[in-house]
């Protein structure tokens, strides 16, 4: 990557976080005593918003309060302790800080756990802000996050580098007319192939991009 600016995204890219995400919902409702769930439940709410899982517990396990807000919550405190950096990735980020890349963060995370999360794992500082898709009011199947960070940073997207594990995102991010690289990570593994026909770079590892 030979670009002056680089935008990352965090879950899957940075972090190594989608196995907690994919774990939350045994997770939440191992907590609720319900340790044996049926076959279907786990395939039933792929597809499913937090809100549309949250309102099928209830309904099928006959929860109280606010599952979705509990679910948050857990999710909260994985990012504030458990969530680990994808190894390399301090090396990396710090070679292209020495090369004088600016750098910043644009994720469908909510900024205040971006921060905690980054700022505990040590790489916050490498970064000149942190972006959500919350803030710009979109996610990533709409360029408008990684243009309020191109905006931010100055830059045209033709000399930016966008870091993503998700092949919707990197499509939306080469579509507008950004240098993308993919970043291999098992959750979006029947993916990969597609990902490697867009990216204008990929390695499956960071160690392998040092």
């Amino acid at each position: 990557m030979d670009k002056r600016f680089a935008i990352f995204d965090m879950d899957g890219t940075l972090v190594d976080s989608m196995v907690f995400w994919k774990n939350l919902a045994p997770e939440y409702l191992s907590s609720k005593g319900i340790a044996h769930l049926p076959e279907d439940i786990l395939e039933r709410i792929k597809p499913m918003t937090m809100s549309e899982s949250a309102a099928l517990f209830k309904q099928e396990f006959g929860l109280t309060g606010d599952p979705e807000a509990e679910m948050n919550a857990m999710m909260d405190e994985h990012y504030r302790n458990d969530i680990p950096l994808k190894p390399g990735v301090w090396e990396y980020l710090d070679q292209l800080h020495s090369r004088g890349v600016r750098m910043c963060v644009a994720s469908a995370t909510a900024e205040h756990l971006m921060t905690a999360c980054l700022r505990r794992l040590g790489v916050l500082d490498y970064f000149e802000f942190l972006l959500s898709c919350e803030t710009v009011g979109v996610g990533k199947r709409a360029p408008i996050v990684y243009h309020e960070s191109a905006r931010r940073l100055g830059a045209a997207p033709s000399d930016i580098a966008v870091y993503e594990d998700a092949l919707y995102a990197l499509k939306t991010a080469k579509d507008a007319g950004y240098f993308v690289v993919g970043v291999y990570d098992d959750s979006a593994k029947s993916g990969w192939q597609a990902i490697a026909n867009i990216a204008d770079e990929t390695f499956f590892s960071w160690e392998e991009a040092l």
